[in-house]
Order: C-alpha cells, then sequence, then structure tokens
C-alpha cells in the first residue's frame, strides 16, 4: 500500500455515510453509518493530507472530452436521466479516459456538503463532493487483472465501471432494488462485452454481506472488497 500520512475516503448516500482512513501504512474503516451520526463523528471534525469524498448519484454521464461543451451540460444529462429545475449540474475532467463526467449531486447533496465543510485538508481547502463513478474510474487502472471489474452497490442502485487492459468498456448505473437485480446486470453487462466470470476477479467498493459474497463466489474466480 501507497505510504500516504492521514488520508480520508467518505461515501455519502441517501441512508448514510461510511468512511476509510488509511494512515502509517494502516487502514481503519467505519463501517455504514446512520445520516445523524455525522455530527458526532469525531473523524469528520479533523484535518487531513488528503480527503476524497464520493456521491452516490446515479446522475451522470460520462462524454468524450472534444465533445464537451459546458453551455450544453444540463441538456446532455437531461438526455440520460431525470433533472428538476433545481437540481445542480456539474462537471469534471476524467483525463486518463480523455473525458468529461457530467453529473448531479442533487441525491445526497445535503450530507454532502455537510461533510465537505467539516472534513477539511491540512490546509483548510475543501474537498469537492464528486460523483462515486467518478473515483471508480480514478481507480479502476490500478486493479492488476487484465479484465477490470469494479462495482458499488448502495441505496438500490448499481454503479459498474468494466474495463479491458487500459480500454474503457462500460461506465454505468443501474437502478437495482435488490441484490439479485445488481447481480443480473452485471452478467448483462458481461454477457453483453463477451466476459467470463469464471476467469475474472469482481471488486467492490462498498460492503458485502456474506451472503451477497458467497452468491458472488459461485459465478466469479474472486470477490475482493477494497
Amino acid at each position: 500500500m501507497q505510504n500516504m500520512k492521514d488520508r480520508i475516503s467518505i461515501q455519502v448516500g441517501l441512508s448514510g455515510y461510511s468512511f476509510k482512513i488509511q494512515a502509517d501504512n494502516a487502514v481503519r474503516s467505519s463501517g455504514w453509518m446512520s445520516v445523524e451520526r455525522v455530527f458526532t463523528t469525531s473523524e469528520l471534525q479533523k484535518r487531513y493530507s488528503d480527503v476524497e469524498i464520493s456521491v452516490f448519484t446515479p446522475k451522470c454521464t460520462l462524454v468524450p472530452a472534444q465533445f464537451h461543451n459546458p453551455s450544453g451540460a444540463r441538456a446532455t444529462l437531461a438526455d440520460v436521466t431525470y433533472l428538476s429545475e433545481s437540481d445542480p449540474v456539474d462537471s469534471v475532467d476524467v483525463p486518463e479516459f480523455g473525458a468529461v463526467m457530467i453529473y448531479s449531486n442533487s441525491i445526497g447533496e445535503t450530507l454532502s456538503k455537510v461533510v465537505s465543510e467539516t472534513t477539511l485538508r491540512t490546509d483548510g481547502s475543501k474537498a469537492r463532493p464528486l460523483p462515486e463513478l467518478y473515483f471508480m474510474l480514478r481507480q479502476i487502472h490500478s486493479l492488476d487483472e487484465y479484465n477490470k471489474i469494479l462495482a458499488s452497490y448502495m441505496d438500490g442502485y448499481l454503479y459498474l465501471v468494466i474495463a479491458q487492459g487500459k480500454s474503457l468498456l462500460l461506465c454505468n448505473s443501474f437502478q437495482a432494488p435488490d441484490f439479485t437485480s445488481a447481480e443480473y446486470f452485471i452478467f448483462l453487462a458481461l454477457k453483453k462485452l463477451q466476459l467470463n466470470p469464471e476467469v475474472t476477479t469482481i471488486c467492490f467498493r462498498t460492503p458485502l454481506t456474506e451472503e451477497q459474497e458467497m452468491s458472488l463466489y459461485r459465478y466469479f474466480k474472486s470477490v475482493e472488497s477494497l
């Protein structure tokens, strides 16, 4: 593991949040915590060398950088997901894939703002809350295998990124009210991309129950939690 002093990664969703602290080559995870605990969690009132805030929002889309038009960002996002008039729309560069992610943090927006105001970097600057899919794209290249499958499941949505070598094959979210539905979308994506799960490892950024992990092991070579 890379030695990085006082690094915190926070995931924020509708039902709550979790965090992972990396310090002195040790990692400590909080597990999923309810929203009302955010003001009493001492770890969120500190400063860290690096702060990462991930928001579980399905309201995002990835476009090639050369086709990104900032003035048309809302219309581009509205083409693939429902947006209310009050939904904020923003974008972030994903240089690893020569792309721009257009997104709305309207889901989990209040909680992510609270976290960004209280959990600061050492120099006092604030971390920008960004979509879970953005951080998945940033992490996908760190997976060792040639066929790379990275997933998160939270609040009834599956977030899925699949790459082959350095080529991105899929970056999308799927409404999945239960984990069986999430598995359906995973296997559907693998079938369309002609990838064999029996020789592939699937990695999850969100915690898996023992039952969920065993279900995945029936199909995949290996299951890892990051």
